[in-house]
């Protein structure tokens, strides 16, 4: 599998550093509010990136954390801590709001078929694993103590910009939204990895310290939570590509400063999903939920099935219309996999073929269009409907669009409709009129039909036979 390398900047043979284990790590939501439509799409993407994994052979734990403390309004280390926000907006508890938006996340996830990670660890559960690292930084030189805050050294590095998307200049006070000057650093890029209450005497979750009483900065927690379930390597670190900068970016300079050795071997980063007028963003009032979506009559399927049309590495548009298109295309999809049948033996050199042309667009960098193309391959091949229902359930391993059991749902529903609208009368007259067709009796068949349609019955010709319905 050809794996697109954040970091490298081009497309790379995945090689795990342990054949018989694949490491993943997932930056998990900030628990103050529902999850926006543009980050469940990170979301969704990265659950094909681990059903991928798993469908070409690897066993995969995959680690995520939730943030119920520390990430700051801005990402620079500036403004109120989010889970304090959200607890104001509500009148709430900082763990109340974690706990009912952890909770609406996970059923988000469950709607949309996203697996929930093998581990799932709360930020507050680690207090000690940041403590130990942020002593270990300290102690090698990598952080110092500032107006009673701890910070990251970044002259320390070698390298700080990892990712090769930003230079100094961004950093500069007034350059870019939402920096603003911190006395206290040494170096305009540096980050802080622990925050006293000389920094906010208001905040709700506070833990003593060797530095005093306070709390975690944000980028320490994915860190300390990768290492403290996954260990001291990383095959792959997921996010949004919002997150590389500086989330992601600080995330290795305080791992590999504090393991002494690289860290993570792949970057798998997630493309915006925009609206019509840029990034969907909750700050910018745009909120689109998973909730928001069903209600206007949406599957949730529909949704994923909008995302795994396009690219990962490629910005998405969001409009409702968009959402339309998807709609129609997933309706037509499972109302043709509905008219097959299961019966007979499944073609194996067949299923062969369909499920090389699947696996290639997975193993070229997770091509999720071509995946999808690869389905309606399936539609249109030269088989027997148990081979292509058992192509379909195959891919579905991976694309998780409910494919199989929404076409049954569909074909049940069909026959209840059918069965409640039987007429034996009509039927007879039907039947009749099919083998007036079949003995070429034409001006018959056109009779039976003028005369149903007095009826108001409407006869539609199939190619598994005439159906009739009411007008």
């Amino acid at each position: 599998m050809y794996l697109y390398n954040s970091v490298s900047h081009k497309k790379e043979l995945f090689v795990p550093n342990n054949p018989d284990l694949v490491k993943m790590y997932t930056c998990g939501p900030t628990v103050y509010h529902y999850a926006h439509i543009g980050n469940l799409r990170s979301y969704i993407m990265e659950d094909v990136l681990e059903k991928a994994l798993r469908y070409v052979g690897y066993n995969v734990k995959r680690v995520m954390n939730i943030t119920d403390v520390g990430h700051l309004a801005s990402d620079a280390d500036t403004g109120e801590d989010k889970m304090v926000k959200g607890a104001k907006r509500e009148n709430k508890t900082v763990m109340d709001i974690a706990r009912y938006y952890t909770e609406a996340f996970k059923a988000d996830c469950e709607k949309l078929n996203i697996k929930w990670p093998d581990v799932v660890e709360p930020a507050t559960n680690c207090i000690d694993e940041y403590i130990h690292m942020v002593t270990t930084l300290l102690e090698k030189g990598n952080a110092y103590l500032a107006g009673g805050n701890v910070y990251f050294d970044t002259s320390t590095l070698e390298k700080y910009y990892v990712f090769n998307d930003h230079d100094e200049e961004d950093l500069a006070t007034g350059v870019r939204d939402g920096v603003e000057e911190d006395t206290n650093k040494k170096n305009k890029n540096d980050f802080v990895l622990w925050f006293t209450k000389s920094k906010f005497e208001d905040q709700a979750l506070k833990w003593d310290s060797p530095w005093g009483v306070g709390y975690p900065g944000w980028h320490i927690e994915c860190s300390c939570i990768s290492m403290k379930h996954l260990g001291e390597d990383l095959d792959i670190h997921c996010g949004g590509i919002d997150n590389a900068f500086p989330h992601h970016t600080n995330e290795i300079a305080q791992s590999e400063s504090y393991l002494g050795h690289k860290w993570c071997n792949y970057w798998f980063h997630v493309h915006h999903l925009n609206t019509e007028g840029g990034k969907m963003s909750k700050s910018k009032g745009e909120f689109l939920t998973v909730s928001l979506m069903e209600s206007k009559g949406y599957d949730p399927m529909v949704y994923r099935l909008f995302c795994l049309q396009s690219h990962y590495r490629r910005n998405l548009v969001f409009s409702w219309e968009n959402l339309e298109n998807a709609k129609i295309a997933y309706d037509k999809l499972i109302a043709k996999i509905a008219t097959f049948k299961n019966e007979g033996e499944v073609e194996a050199e067949a299923l062969a073929k369909l499920q090389e042309k699947f696996l290639n667009a997975l193993n070229g960098d997770l091509n999720t269009s071509l995946a999808v193309t690869a389905v309606y391959d399936v539609l249109k091949a030269k088989c027997n409907d148990a081979t292509k229902l058992a192509a379909l359930a195959d891919f579905d391993k991976v694309l998780s669009l409910n494919m199989i059991e929404a076409a049954e749902k569909l074909a049940k529903k069909q026959a209840e409709e059918e069965a409640a609208s039987a007429d034996p009368e009509i039927d007879a007259l039907v039947a009749a009129r099919t083998e007036a067709k079949k003995a070429k009796n034409w001006a018959e068949a056109d009779r039976i039909r003028d005369e149903l349609k007095a009826r108001g019955i409407e006869i539609i010709d199939t190619p598994q036979g005439a159906k009739w319905r009411r007008v």
